[in-house]
């Protein structure tokens, strides 16, 4: 089976290993795949050239019809995570296929890693934008505000842009660049260099850039 260029999988913590120096490695452990093939799309019907996977199994009690009816072609099984990678031939993959770790990546390999982040809530401009705050001494009463946020005579309005409290986190957050440390395929387990988005338990798309 040619490569894809990406997988699904779901962040277990963080933990670090040795290399043969022994130096300490920082490394991100990952739950990634395997998936299942659900549906191949191709630039003569949907207009772009594509397999759809599912990860992690869900209870068939828990699928609406159209769910049912949809997972129904790749074997039956209901899936909680639904994501389209490109690829260059879909005709080369079989509905209801596993793709499994090493059909994406090799150990060495620079992924690109995706997700939410951590979700912070309605945050004020010191914790969201690291603003400085006001003096804490000699009774300023100013210590967490914004300050002064709009202009005199004109144009007498807040500019679009800026830095107010707001929420914070949530977001769609990509890492780049991150290599390949090692890949564990009897646990499904993938180990990259570095910090990945979210926190434990959060699904991530790992797109593969070779």
């Amino acid at each position: 089976m040619p490569k894809t260029k990406g997988i699904l999988g779901r962040k277990v913590g963080m933990t670090r290993v040795y290399d043969e120096n022994g130096r300490s490695i920082p490394v991100t452990v990952i739950e990634a795949g395997p998936c299942t093939i659900l549906q191949k799309k191709t630039v003569n019907k949907e207009g772009y050239n594509a397999i759809q996977v599912g990860f992690i199994e869900k209870n068939e009690s828990r699928l609406n019809k159209p769910e049912a009816g949809h997972f129904k072609r790749s074997g039956g099984k209901g899936y909680y995570h639904i994501k389209e990678f490109r690829v260059s031939d879909p005709e080369s993959y079989e509905v209801g296929q596993q793709v499994t770790l090493t059909d994406v990546f090799s150990i060495g390999d620079l992924v690109d890693v995706s997700g939410k982040s951590k979700g912070r809530g309605f945050q004020g401009v010191i914790k969201r934008h690291g603003f400085a705050g006001g003096r804490k001494t000699h009774g300023s009463n100013f210590h967490r505000a914004p300050g002064s946020i709009g202009c005199s005579a004109w144009p007498s309005r807040v500019l679009k842009g800026k830095r107010l409290p707001g929420r914070m986190g949530n977001d769609l957050v990509t890492q780049k660049n991150l290599r390949v440390i090692d890949i564990r395929t009897e646990e499904n387990v993938l180990l990259v260099h570095g910090t990945t988005p979210g926190a434990k338990n959060g699904i991530l798309n790992i797109y593969s850039k070779a």
